[in-house]
This record gives C-alpha cells, sequence and structure tokens, in this order.
C-alpha cells in the first residue's frame, strides 16, 4: 500500500488544483480551488473553453460576474468527478467587508443551486480576517459552508471556532516559507513551524470540543504532509499526490484527540481590538495574510484582464 493509500485511511485527502485530470487519477474526496489555480488553469488550451463558454452565455456581464461564472464552471466540473465537496473562492477584494463577502457567498451559492447542486457540496472560501469571520458566522447561519483561507495564527484559528465555521485551512508551507527565510535555517519536517502551527491549532480544536473541520493546505514537501497524518483533511498539490503515490513507507498517524486532550492549552477569549492587536502582533501571520490577499487580488485582476483580451 504506497502513502496516499494509507494516508486516506486516517486522513481525507483533498486535491488542491484546478486541473480535472490530475483529480481523476488521484481520486480525492473534496477539491480546492483559489485565484491562482483557476488563472493558471485557463490559460492551458483545455480549460479556455470554459472562459469562453462564459463569455458567449453572459456577453453584457461584467469581468467580475465572468469570473464568478468560471470558478461555478469550473466548480461544477470538479462536482462531477469527486464524491465531496469543492471550495470556491470569493474574491480577495472583498476580505475587509463583511457585508459584500456576505453577498457574494449568497450568490455563489444561488449560482451552484441554479444549476442543481445542494450548498451541502460546497464550502465558501474567505479569508480569515475579522471581517471574513464574521461574514463566514452569518453564512453559516443560513447554512452556507465556509472554508476560511490565508490562516496563519492560532487566534484567527480560535475566532473561526467561535464563529461556528465549517473548515479552515492554516497554511503550512507559507508559515515554512516565513521562518525560512527571516531565519535562515532549514527546518525538518518535525520542527517545521507550519507543521507545528497545525498540531497546535487541532490540540486546540480537540481539547476544547470545536467541531471546525482542519485542511491543511499550501505544502511544500510530502515530509510536512505526513507529520500531519491524522489532520480532519489535508488538501495537496498534484506533484505532491504524485510523489505519495510513489512511495511506499509507513504512514504512522501524527495527530490524535487523545495527545490533544492531554496538551496544556488553554482556551483564548477574543473580541475584535484584542484579535487584531494579537494577530498584528505575530509578524509572520500579520505579514503572510497581507501578503496572501495580495497576491490572490492580484490574480484576479490577471483573471480580469484574460477576460478583457478574450472579448
Amino acid at each position: 500500500m504506497n502513502q496516499l493509500e494509507q494516508l486516506k485511511k486516517v486522513t481525507t485527502v483533498v486535491a488542491d488544483t484546478g486541473d480535472f485530470q490530475t483529480m481523476k487519477v488521484f481520486s480525492p474526496q473534496d477539491a480546492t480551488t483559489n485565484p491562482s489555480l483557476i488563472l493558471k488553469a485557463v490559460q492551458k488550451p483545455e480549460y479556455l473553453p470554459l472562459l469562453k463558454k462564459a463569455l458567449h452565455d453572459h456577453p453584457q456581464a461584467s469581468a467580475s460576474e465572468i469570473i464568478d461564472h468560471v470558478l461555478v464552471a469550473f466548480g461544477l466540473q470538479i462536482l462531477s468527478i469527486i464524491p465531496g465537496r469543492v471550495s470556491t473562492e470569493t474574491d480577495a477584494h472583498l476580505s475587509f467587508d463583511t457585508a459584500a463577502t456576505i453577498a457574494k457567498g449568497r450568490h455563489l451559492i444561488a449560482m451552484y443551486e441554479a444549476a442543481g447542486i445542494p450548498r451541502e457540496r460546497v464550502l465558501i472560501k474567505i479569508a480569515s480576517t475579522w471581517e471574513g469571520i464574521q461574514a463566514a458566522a452569518i453564512l453559516e447561519k443560513d447554512g452556507i459552508h465556509c472554508n476560511m483561507t490565508l490562516l496563519f495564527s492560532l487566534e484567527q484559528a480560535a475566532a473561526c471556532a467561535k464563529a461556528g465555521v465549517q473548515l479552515i485551512s492554516p497554511f503550512v508551507g507559507r508559515i515554512y516559507d516565513w521562518y525560512k527565510k527571516n531565519t535562515g535555517q532549514e527546518y525538518s519536517a518535525e520542527n517545521d513551524p507550519g507543521v507545528l502551527s497545525v498540531k497546535q491549532i487541532y490540540n486546540y480544536y480537540r481539547k476544547f470540543g470545536f467541531k471546525t473541520e482542519i485542511m491543511g493546505a499550501s505544502f511544500r514537501n510530502t515530509g510536512q504532509i505526513l507529520e500531519l497524518a491524522g489532520c480532519d483533511l489535508l488538501t495537496i498539490s498534484p506533484e505532491l499526490l504524485q510523489k505519495l503515490s510513489e512511495s511506499d513507507a509507513s504512514v504512522p498517524t501524527r495527530l490524535t484527540p487523545e495527545s490533544a486532550i492531554a496538551s496544556d492549552l488553554q482556551e483564548l477569549q477574543l473580541h475584535q481590538s484584542n484579535f487584531r492587536l494579537l494577530v498584528n502582533n505575530d509578524a509572520m501571520a500579520s505579514e503572510k495574510l497581507a501578503e496572501g490577499i495580495r497576491l490572490f487580488c492580484a490574480d484576479t485582476v490577471k483573471l480580469e484582464q484574460l477576460i478583457a483580451a478574450q472579448r
């Protein structure tokens, strides 16, 4: 049994890609996309027709509306391949606007439901800003489940859990990148700051009984993935899925509810002002959150330019 097969026994494996053919090869339970992945995908000849169809069917639509149609078109294709859920991201430009994020989440779900997809099969992806978390709390009350992305700290994770969101996506690789750049150190998988962050969040959620699912994301190597065996979900790129499928080494379970309960973590009491201060005072979390929003905004603009060129 290869490592991917072993991992699937203790963790739900999610494909981190907009490439449908990859999903057919690795048979993930769920799939997640983001503006960067969709931008990359629609520039491939095999996926450009999805963009062309959106433009043909909605000739008077704005670039933002076309992007929504493209996102949902990808989501519908993905849902025809996988048995579980797809994550569809809201516009990163809305990351600090609670009302607009709520409106966008409801609009995307309405588009899926109009295509015959029940809302239980879709996760609305939202940046883990204070405003984004408040939007998610309201969407969850509507039965619209959310995937909180760009998450780099326990404070963000704790606020998401209190808001009752369905799922969080802590970014292992981007945390690793920041520490490697700022310390000049290489990290083994068991001492990797990104891995340790997800372990801490897992222990916090299990110790205090939070139901929010944890999906480790943004991996740089298979060592990071294997150190999180036992996490609720892990979203993995096609390249790393391939590497896991090529190895037969054993995959021991690293995260367990028993070890979580034994941890010495204290429950956080968060409100807007101390949340902002705690995230601000964590240089890694504040810098990577800001950078992530900037990058997703930039890729959304590139997608709008691509749409303009295709009209």
